[in-house]
């Protein structure tokens, strides 16, 4: 299995812990993260609960996405917590579409070569006993009759790629004026 790759304090894209240093916890629902991770197809890895950094994993072998596992501050405020939680679901949507996206991929191209080599005649091993292939003509024909197919599934992906993720930009830009305006803030003194 491929190491995991801990993403530290970062200013951008998500601007991190870019303006105040935050202390760790450990996330109530990271043990429930780390059992759903080990029963999905996803890695099966599990960051050590002291890490105060989200993680990138290796490629999931059906979506060839990498899996991040989102550190959860313990000081977390509600907008960061709704940043976190937009960044998730928009990671496990792409990860679903590009997962079945793949398999049907997969799927469509073997019965396509099947079906051409049947077609010529051929059986799926040459006569050395490797898998028979078809040349870069006619797999061009599979590729263009793929993507015109589902030309329409792409462009609703697209659409809702981009409004995902001006609504993360959106958030993150929130996230740093509040974590600028508490660091501006006066604070203020509490009375013993």
């Amino acid at each position: 299995m491929a190491a995991w790759r801990v993403l530290g304090k970062r200013r951008l894209p998500t601007l991190g812990r870019a303006f105040a240093a935050r202390s760790c916890r450990l996330a109530p629902e990271r043990g429930a993260e780390c059992g759903e991770a080990a029963r999905s197809r996803v890695s099966r890895f599990c960051p050590p609960r002291t890490s105060c950094h989200d993680w990138i994993g290796p490629p999931d072998k059906h979506s060839n996405l990498r899996p991040v596992h989102f550190h959860v501050p313990e000081d977390e405020s509600a907008a960061e917590q709704k940043l976190r939680e937009l960044r998730q679901e928009t990671q496990e949507w792409n990860q679903q579409f590009w997962a079945n996206q793949n398999v049907t991929f997969r799927k469509e191209k073997e019965e396509f070569i099947h079906s051409r080599l049947k077609a010529k005649g051929l059986g799926l091993r040459t006569e050395s006993g490797q898998k028979a292939t078809l040349n870069a003509e006619e797999m061009a024909d599979f590729y263009k009759e793929f993507l015109s197919k589902n030309f329409q599934k792409h462009m609703h992906y697209n659409r809702d790629w981009y409004k995902r993720n001006f609504a993360i930009t959106f958030f993150m830009g929130r996230v740093a004026l509040e974590r600028v305006w508490n660091k501006l803030r006066p604070k203020q003194k509490t009375s013993s």
